[in-house]
């Protein structure tokens, strides 16, 4: 089964977008990306932190800002909560595991996941996280978009590269 062609675009225009922002190879700040540019894809949008352990070098994620239009997707409000305190632990280790590449290589993730973990295994999520760095090279921040989609879709491989 595929997504959705509107879910397919949305993520085409954001990425289009993320990597305008680019500048000389490096990778945009928080400070370059404008709100006001995809005002309709607003209510699905995330900004995810990425703190790193000083002394282990590893990272763990929270939501910033979580868009109004993901509370029905999630369930509950997840700004400012880590993923242990959205997700099971099955769920959790997967993002960890996602996000956690996004960060280790600066290139953008996509994927699809499965509503499963929230009792809802005929739902699943397209998703599209994008690399942030306020110094250009360092991901400090992701910029995230989740559409839903019907039906359980078990892999899809997309954009891998910036």
């Amino acid at each position: 089964m595929g997504a959705p062609a509107t879910a397919v675009r949305a993520h085409e225009e954001l990425f289009a977008y993320w990597a305008s922002r680019r500048s000389g190879g490096k990778l945009p700040g928080r400070l370059q990306i404008h709100p006001d540019d995809f005002k309709r894809h607003l209510p699905t949008v995330s900004l995810i932190d990425v703190i790193r352990d000083a002394e282990t070098g590893e990272c763990e994620f929270r939501q910033r800002l979580a868009g109004t239009g993901l509370y029905s997707v999630y369930g509950c409000e997840i700004t400012g909560r880590t993923l242990d305190e959205v997700y099971n632990a099955e769920a959790a280790d997967y993002w960890r595991r996602e996000l956690g590449k996004v960060v280790e290589t600066g290139r953008p993730g996509v994927g699809f996941h499965s509503l499963a973990w929230r009792g809802a295994a005929h739902m699943s999520i397209l998703w599209l996280r994008l690399p942030l760095a306020s110094n250009g090279a360092e991901v400090d921040m992701i910029l995230g978009y989740d559409a839903l989609v019907g039906g359980q879709i078990e892999r899809f491989s997309g954009i891998r590269a910036a």
